[in-house]
C-alpha cells in the first residue's frame, strides 16, 4: 500500500474539517492509500511535523488556509525532500486552491487528489523564506493576521472586508523601490505584492490570462496612492470591473526575480501570515519545484 502523511490545521476556516477527517481518509483509503494522520496545536507546527515525520511517505496532504500550506512547503524545502503535494483548502479566502484550479468542496478535494495527475508549480522564495502564493505589503496586508479568526469563520472573505473598514486611517504611503533585470519602479505606493496567484485576498484581480502558475515567474501589482476623491473613485471602479490594467495608478508586471527597497518598519505578509520587517529584500521564483497532485 502506498503511504500518505495528512497534516489538518483543525481551526482553519469555518473549522468543518473537523466533522470530514473520517470521510477524507476512507477517500484515500479506497484510492490505494495507507493514512497517517496529524493535527495541529499551533502556528508553524506543520512546518515541523513535515521536517520530523514526511521520510517514506508517498504523497503529503495538507488540509487548512494558505498558510498551513505555506509551512508544509516550508517544511519540504527546508529538508530538501521531494513528495508530491496535496492541498485541501480549509481557509477563509483560499488563494493558492483558485489560482491552481483546486476545488474548494473538502471531500472534492480529496477525491481530485486521490485520482489526480502531478503538476509542477512555482513557488516564491521571499529572502530566505518560502511562499506559496502571494508576499504582500502595504494596505489591508496586516489584516490576514489580525482579523480575529471567529470573524473569518462566520463572514469568510466578509470578514476581511469589515476589518479592513476600520484600518483606513493606517493606510500611508510607501516609499518603495523595485528592480528587475531591465527596469526599476521607484514611488509612494499604498499597497503592492509579488505573487503566483490570479487574485490577491479575493478583491484584486490581475488581467485575464496574465498569470501563469508554472511559468517560472512571479507577478507584481503597485498601487500609488490616489491624490484625489475623483482618482479613488477611479481606482475603487477599476478594482470593481477587475480592470487594473486602465488604471492609471497601478503598475503591473512579471519577471523571475526581483529587488526590493523599503523603509524600515514595513510589515510583509507571506500567504497572509506576517513575516516580519524587511527593508531590502531578493525575491525570486522557485520554477517547477512543486510537485502539486490534483
Amino acid at each position: 500500500m502506498k503511504k500518505l502523511l495528512m497534516i489538518i490545521n483543525p481551526v482553519a476556516g469555518r473549522k468543518s474539517i473537523q466533522h470530514m477527517i473520517p470521510q477524507i481518509v476512507r477517500i484515500f483509503m479506497d484510492a490505494g492509500y495507507l493514512c497517517t494522520v496529524m493535527v495541529t496545536a499551533e502556528a508553524g507546527e506543520a512546518t515541523q511535523l513535515v521536517q520530523k515525520y514526511s521520510v517514506g511517505f508517498d504523497l503529503l496532504v495538507v488540509a487548512g488556509g494558505d498558510g498551513t500550506l505555506n509551512e508544509a512547503v516550508a517544511g519540504l524545502m527546508c529538508c530538501n525532500r521531494k513528495i508530491p503535494l496535496g492541498y485541501i483548502p480549509c481557509g477563509s479566502t483560499n488563494e493558492f486552491a483558485a489560482a491552481h484550479g483546486i476545488p474548494t468542496g473538502i471531500p472534492a478535494a480529496a477525491k481530485a487528489i486521490a485520482a489526480g495527475k502531478l503538476r509542477m508549480c512555482d513557488i516564491g522564495l521571499f529572502g530566505s523564506q518560502v511562499f506559496c502564493g502571494t508576499a504582500i505589503f502595504g494596505a489591508f496586508s496586516w489584516m490576514g493576521y489580525t482579523t480575529d479568526q471567529d470573524m473569518k469563520n462566520i463572514f469568510g472573505m466578509g470578514a476581511y472586508v469589515m476589518d479592513g473598514a476600520h484600518d483606513l486611517s493606517r493606510i500611508e504611503p510607501i516609499h518603495l523601490r523595485l528592480h528587475t533585470a531591465d527596469h526599476t519602479y521607484e514611488d509612494d505606493y499604498v499597497f503592492g505584492a509579488i505573487s503566483n496567484a490570479e487574485t490577491l485576498a479575493g478583491i484584486l484581480h490581475y488581467p485575464s490570462g496574465f498569470v501563469e502558475t508554472n511559468d517560472g515567474k512571479l507577478e507584481a501589482l503597485l498601487i500609488r496612492k490616489p491624490q484625489s476623491l475623483a482618482d479613488w473613485q477611479q481606482l475603487l471602479r477599476c478594482i470593481r470591473l477587475r480592470d487594473l490594467e486602465h488604471c492609471s495608478f497601478v503598475d503591473i508586471l512579471k519577471s523571475d526575480s526581483y529587488t526590493v527597497e523599503i523603509p524600515e518598519g514595513a510589515i510583509w505578509s507571506l500567504d497572509g501570515e506576517s513575516s516580519g520587517t524587511q527593508t531590502c529584500t531578493k525575491v525570486s521564483v522557485l520554477s517547477g519545484l512543486l510537485q502539486l497532485k490534483m
